[in-house]
């Protein structure tokens, strides 16, 4: 951005004091007071021109629920342990927290996990590179030269409410 581009902050603070200034009967005391706000101008400045400066209003979160063949869960498991985790962060998903149930009827056949994005647009943008990702369809396909590992994969975007603990 060169020195008059949008968000400089000494257009804004000529902008702001302009009427001081060509005044002659200008109050020094008005101009000192001023100066403390004056400070805070490249600050605002910078953080408006920011995309996306409150990360939690645009971050979604996903649930997705994946429903292994019988005795499939723990090829899935070190499958997301060696690989697949790394492999989301490459893809700029960030890992949440993962769980298996241990109450039937889930137990033993289903993985639980939360990703979270910086959109929904972020999230679709990351999958499709995720999932184009030689290195994943190598992966993909080595774990299951014995059969497919999943049956089904459920998928729920979701935001945090206000009354979130960290919010």
């Amino acid at each position: 951005m060169n020195a008059s581009g949008p968000g400089d902050p000494f257009i804004l603070l000529r902008f702001l004091c302009a009427d001081l200034l060509e005044s002659p009967a200008m109050k020094r005391r008005t101009l000192l007071q001023s100066l403390p706000v004056m400070t805070l101008l490249p600050s605002a400045a910078w953080a408006a021109s920011q995309p996306n400066a409150d990360p939690a209003s645009t971050t979604v979160y996903e649930l997705r629920v994946y429903h292994t063949y019988e005795g499939k869960l723990n090829d899935l498991l070190k499958r997301f342990r060696e690989h697949t985790t790394k492999l989301f962060e490459k893809h700029r998903i960030k890992n949440v927290a993962y769980w298996t149930p241990l109450d039937e009827p889930a137990k033993g056949t289903t993985l639980i996990y939360v990703l979270a994005h910086p959109s929904r647009e972020a999230a679709a943008a990351n999958w499709k590179a995720f999932q184009d990702d030689p290195e994943w369809k190598s992966v993909r396909d080595k774990s299951e030269e014995n059969g497919k590992l999943v049956e089904k994969v459920d998928s729920t975007y979701m935001a945090l409410t206000d009354f979130s603990p960290g919010q």
